[in-house]
């Protein structure tokens, strides 16, 4: 293990990152304030290290000896202000603070181990009009920074058609259950009369029944669903909204394999 190059894996979450890189051969340590996969009961690879500690409070120069940065800072202010509602627009900036630490790290690190240690921050589509255009997109995930030239097509075939939190009113393509491929669902704006109901909540568990049905229930059609048995602050619909930003498994491996001393 001690041979294998290491990845810095920041605002880790539920490791969407350090799954494709610990399967690719690198070490991983994580940085993030909690630890998501023991709060939602999610199996974290024993390869990987995680830190409890603000990313805020790091200093680049400990990394000198990664062979790579990986980040995926908090989406919510920039997700909230891209909705089609006039109270989100109405909002000011968001804080850009995260996502801008992301590159004060790489910075320090690249001074302290003098030499070029890449980094690639994924984040939302609608961080574009605060943040700069993105250089990359593999469905609803965009990434900024040292983005290879050459990257993988989410596979659209496998697309659950539902709401993009980008702004944009089209489907979401967050490819974002590791190798299955099965999208994340979201919100349906096609049907005046659900407009604004997000009837697929529980995006951890949504997979289908025998019949075809998904597993947990529709939100209109069964009230006994897990969408309606739970509030937007319930660890259910906490838990959904974390396998939501979870990097796809074949986006993570792709940039493990690219960067691989």
């Amino acid at each position: 293990m001690k041979n294998r190059p290491l990845a810095i894996d920041l605002f880790c979450g539920l490791f969407g990152w350090g799954d494709g890189l610990i399967a690719e051969g690198w070490r991983v340590v994580g940085f993030d304030l909690e630890d998501m996969c023991g709060r939602f009961g999610v199996r974290r690879h024993p390869d990987i290290q995680l830190v409890i500690q603000d990313v805020m409070t790091l200093d680049g120069s400990q990394f000198r000896t990664a062979d790579i940065i990986v980040a995926s800072p908090p989406c919510q202010a920039y997700s909230y202000r891209a909705m089609p509602w006039s109270r989100a627009k109405a909002l000011p900036p968001p804080d850009n603070t995260l996502f801008e630490a992301c590159f004060r790290i790489q910075r320090e690190d690249c001074a302290a181990a003098g030499r070029h240690i890449p980094l690639i921050v994924e984040n939302v589509r609608g961080a574009q009009k605060w943040v700069g255009r993105s250089r990359y997109n593999y469905g609803s995930f965009h990434l900024w920074g040292d983005v290879p030239a050459l990257m993988p097509q989410a596979n659209r075939a496998q697309k659950v058609p539902g709401f993009r939190f980008d702004g944009s009113g089209k489907s979401f393509q967050s490819a974002s259950v590791e190798a299955t491929g099965i999208k994340a669902p979201g919100m349906n704006w096609s049907d005046q009369r659900k407009r604004g109901q997000d009837f697929t909540r529980i995006a951890g568990a949504h997979r289908l029944h025998a019949d075809g049905t998904k597993i947990g229930g529709d939100w209109f059609s069964d009230p006994e669903s897990t969408c309606r048995k739970h509030g937007s602050k319930s660890p259910g619909r906490k838990m959904a909204s974390a396998m939501i930003a979870k990097i796809p498994l074949p986006l993570s491996r792709h940039i493990a394999r690219s960067f691989k001393p």
